[in-house]
């Protein structure tokens, strides 16, 4: 009895660690398919002189992008539970689309070779951080909340430097940045983790869909912030 005890406990782990595996590699599934989308996009806006002079040269519709993705952003997050999973989908798509229409703008800041060379420094980090967060033993909660105050001053320090320019605050803020999203990384993985062992592969192909997403969408943004503070601080200027 006590081996069959004991064999059991273990068949119920291994259910869980192969169900968390399964939700991880949907969650990376999708957000590599946002990066990819970011990349397409930003790569065709910036082979077309008119989506430039479109985009850029027309401050409204610049800034209606970068609000139409924060209101996308809002909008999924806050909405999840009622969206049926093509929905979120979309929304999801639609985000990682305009996202690299504006941040197409960084190849006029930056040298293509200095981007490229930020992006794979930005993909080990999260790699890397990737991994912790799935196979430590410590409980990343109280790291996560930490990490999202640090998050709060990078917005307010942000919004503040908009009005007094200053090049030094715009550093401290990338550098912390760079603190921050690598240590929301790990938090997020491990988070996601969690949820798929708490039966969400077993809640159907919709609560999958949509936990998928989300999950996908936390660390697509974890990945493209961590990117831009660590662009901001070693990107070669033109």
């Amino acid at each position: 009895m006590e081996n069959f005890g004991y064999d059991n406990k273990i068949s119920v782990d291994q259910a869980r660690v192969e169900a968390s595996s399964l939700f991880l590699a949907k969650v990376f599934y999708w957000m590599a398919i946002g990066l990819a989308l970011t990349g397409v996009a930003a790569f065709l806006v910036v082979s077309s002189a008119a989506a430039q002079q479109l985009i850029f040269a027309n401050k409204l519709v610049f800034y209606g992008l970068i609000f139409g993705e924060l209101g996308l952003v809002i909008y999924l997050s806050a909405r999840i539970q009622k969206l049926s999973a093509q929905a979120a989908t979309g929304l999801f798509i639609a985000y990682s689309v305009l996202n690299g229409a504006t941040l197409s703008a960084i190849f006029f800041i930056y040298t293509t070779s200095s981007i490229a060379v930020t992006f794979f420094v930005a993909g080990g980090m999260f790699a890397a951080m990737a991994i912790y967060g799935t196979v430590t033993k410590k409980d990343l909660t109280s790291m996560g909340s930490f990490m999202f105050m640090g998050l709060i001053g990078i917005i307010i320090a942000s919004v503040v430097n908009l009005f007094m320019q200053s090049a030094m605050i715009s550093w401290v803020v990338s550098a912390i940045g760079v603190v921050v999203f690598t240590g929301l990384t790990a938090y997020d993985v491990q988070k996601l983790q969690n949820i798929g062992t708490s039966g969400i592969m077993e809640g159907g192909e919709t609560a999958i869909r949509k936990g998928a997403i989300m999950g996908a969408l936390a660390l697509y943004l974890d990945f493209i912030n961590l990117f831009l503070s660590l662009l901001r601080l070693m990107g070669d200027r033109r």
